[in-house]
Formats: structure tokens, C-alpha cells, sequence
């Protein structure tokens, strides 16, 4: 049975999360992780998607105001073992739905060269991609991307 929760970046079963996926990503970015983590903090994200397979979480998700009318996706991630059976699409079409719900227009996120599966999720689920935001103008290994609600 699959269940998505609505929680915060209090959850305990979101924080474990989001600390594989910062040692997935440390193994990825080598040099450049100190840069992308200065990004990831999860102190003050108030929307926060935990996905649930026989009550065992393997999947996380988050969005937080970007601007007045967007949102910026962050903290995705799926455990290793259950990838492939779209568990990210379902977390990511929860997240739009809230930010829709909570007025948002628009959402946009961020991801890496060096994260070919999350690119190829981004593109499947409808996201174009854009010119590097702030902080990422510049950065040869990121990839930001938006989609319209």
C-alpha cells in the first residue's frame, strides 16, 4: 500500500531521507558538494512529502516559495532498491499539486549533469529546461529546469 504524507522538514522519516540522498550526492559532486550543500538545508521547509510503501518511507520530496509566484522543488529522492517504479513522479506530482493549492504558478528546481535519472525524470514529468538561476549562473555541472502549473 502507498501512502504520501504532507509534513515538515521535521519528520524524522524526511530527515533520514534527505541524509541518504546528501551521501548519494557527496559520492556524485566530489569537489563540488560543498557548493550545491550551502543550497540544501532543510531547517525552515514547511512543505515536505514522505512517501510510504507497507509503512516504510522510500521516498521524499519538498518545495519552498522561490519567488510570489513560483516554487522552487528541492530534496527528491528515492531509496536505491525502489527506483524505476515511479515513486519520483508521485512525489513530484504531489509536490505541484500543493504548490498549486497554495497559489503558485509555476515551479523550478535544480539538478546536476552528474544526475542523469533525475534529468530524464524532470523531462518525462514536463519540465522545460531554463537558463541557470541565482546561485547557479555559471555552474558547468547544473541543470535548472521550470514547468507551468
Amino acid at each position: 500500500m502507498i501512502q504520501i504524507l504532507r509534513t515538515d522538514s521535521q519528520n524524522l522519516d524526511f530527515k533520514d531521507l534527505v541524509s541518504l540522498l546528501d551521501t548519494d550526492l557527496a559520492k556524485r559532486d566530489g569537489e563540488d558538494h560543498s557548493f550545491y550543500a550551502q543550497f540544501n538545508g532543510i531547517t525552515h521547509l514547511k512543505h515536505t512529502l514522505v512517501l510510504y510503501e507497507d509503512d516504510m518511507p522510500i521516498a521524499c520530496g519538498a518545495i519552498k516559495k522561490f519567488n510570489e509566484t513560483s516554487v522552487e522543488v528541492k530534496r527528491m529522492f528515492v531509496l536505491p532498491e525502489n527506483r524505476g517504479q515511479g515513486f519520483a513522479s508521485k512525489i513530484l506530482t504531489g509536490l505541484e499539486e500543493w504548490a498549486k493549492e497554495l497559489g503558485y504558478k509555476t515551479c523550478v528546481l535544480e539538478t546536476g549533469l552528474r544526475q542523469p535519472e533525475a534529468i530524464a525524470l524532470y523531462k518525462k514529468n514536463g519540465y522545460q529546461v531554463i537558463a541557470n538561476y541565482p546561485p547557479y549562473v555559471g555552474i558547468a555541472n547544473s541543470v535548472c529546469f521550470k514547468k507551468d502549473l
